[in-house]
């Protein structure tokens, strides 16, 4: 059987690879790291899927023709009808695929930014990401040590170079291993992840947008765009290099305000309910939005006013409760607080507790009323002040 060369052990190169095995493949997967998981376990909202069981169980009235639509909106003047029919039109099998072979509870389902259904699946414990990877991440590993002969994982495994023959067809690999440079053969798929991370003077973010160089990341520090290098080497092309997203919301530690790499503030927060608000206690955005939307958003009214800053996300108690294992984990880790009363949070704020209490009178009203002037299609009420958290 022929040998497949994966590159990268994140969700990415796992899925491929117990894909590959599943039609008849033998595998080595290859990773600089000495552990794999990349990013994906970072990932804190769960996986969109469209037309899913889990959906049909609920009584959610989605399918992929809708996510299509969806992601072509959000994708605006860049849009590719033909990548994106690939990954709505899969979603929903993705989803099933991962529940049935690996046995993941992704049983909740919520509607995050840019999605007009609730699509973005998750379970009742731990970050789903973090859930979805180790449940491959285990699952090769073990068949690396029952099944040798189809399944080799190489860890601090650094690929060097893509081989290609004079057609300009990629045959193989060069990767230092234990201090020795080897050679392997066979088909290539790179799962290596962003350059978000990438600080260096060859970084492609310093290249493409530098602007963002000094912003805090939420990505590992192996994403450094080793697989677009590579692949460039050798005389790849590249798209979109510049198109980087910023999160609107990372999580500030106040015991290290101006670190580096921050601790990603789950969108779940505000798919459940959560409201940002600024510094005096206002909402200034649907924060169900498309991300580039939200962040613009912030910056905007930070260049428009010394006081939006900092920026909270509020939850009430309900909201808390639907996504208790992401709070009480952002709590331990001093990241998100709890508050009492409505007073409590109002202090934090340095407020009067009857401004935050408008804030919430006036969301409430938007929920009953279906009219917001931020053009939220909102469902969910803040409850009273004292069972704010």
């Amino acid at each position: 059987m022929a040998q497949v060369i994966v590159v990268g052990g994140g969700l990415a190169g796992l899925s491929a690879a117990h894909t590959l095995l599943e039609r008849g493949a033998n595998v080595l997967l290859l990773d600089k790291q000495g552990f794999m998981g990349g990013n994906s376990t970072k990932a804190t909202s769960g996986i969109n899927g469209a037309g899913t069981d889990s959906q049909r169980d609920l009584g959610i009235p989605d399918s992929a023709k809708i996510f299509f639509d969806d992601t072509k909106k959000s994708a605006r003047e860049l849009a590719r009808d033909d990548l994106i029919r690939v990954l709505t039109g899969r979603s929903g099998d993705a989803v099933n695929w991962l529940q049935n072979v690996f046995g993941l509870d992704l049983s909740k389902v919520s509607r995050l930014g840019g999605h007009t259904h609730p699509r973005t699946h998750r379970g009742d414990a731990q970050f789903p990401g973090m859930v979805i990877t180790y449940a491959q991440m285990e699952r090769l590993e073990d068949l690396a040590v029952s099944n040798p002969d189809r399944v080799k994982i190489y860890k601090k495994a650094r690929v060097t170079k893509l081989l290609k023959d004079e057609s300009g067809a990629v045959y193989g690999v060069e990767y230092t291993y234990k201090g020795k440079t080897e050679t392997a053969y066979g088909p290539v798929i790179l799962a290596t992840g962003g350059y978000a991370a990438d600080f260096t003077e060859t970084s492609l973010l310093k290249k493409h947008r530098p602007e963002y160089l000094n912003l805090p990341t939420t990505n590992g520090e192996h994403c450094t765009g080793d697989g677009q290098k590579l692949a460039m080497a050798i005389g790849g092309s590249a798209i979109d290099l510049e198109k980087v997203q910023v999160h609107p919301t990372g999580l500030v530690d106040p015991k290290d305000p101006e670190a580096k790499v921050k601790f990603l503030a789950a969108e779940a927060l505000r798919g459940v309910g959560g409201l940002l608000l600024d510094n005096e206690g206002k909402r200034f955005v649907d924060e169900l939005q498309h991300r580039d939307y939200v962040t613009g958003k912030m910056w905007e009214n930070g260049k428009a006013s010394l006081f939006v800053y900092p920026i909270r996300l509020v939850l009430n108690g309900n909201a808390s409760r639907d996504i208790e294992w992401h709070c009480k984990h952002y709590v331990g880790r001093g990241l998100m607080k709890r508050f009492d009363s409505g007073e409590a949070l109002a202090k934090e704020f340095g407020l009067a507790p009857e401004v935050l209490k408008k804030t919430f009178d006036d969301y409430n009203v938007i929920v009953r009323t279906q009219k917001d002037p931020f053009g939220k299609k909102v469902r969910i009420a803040m409850s009273p002040l004292c069972d704010l958290c």
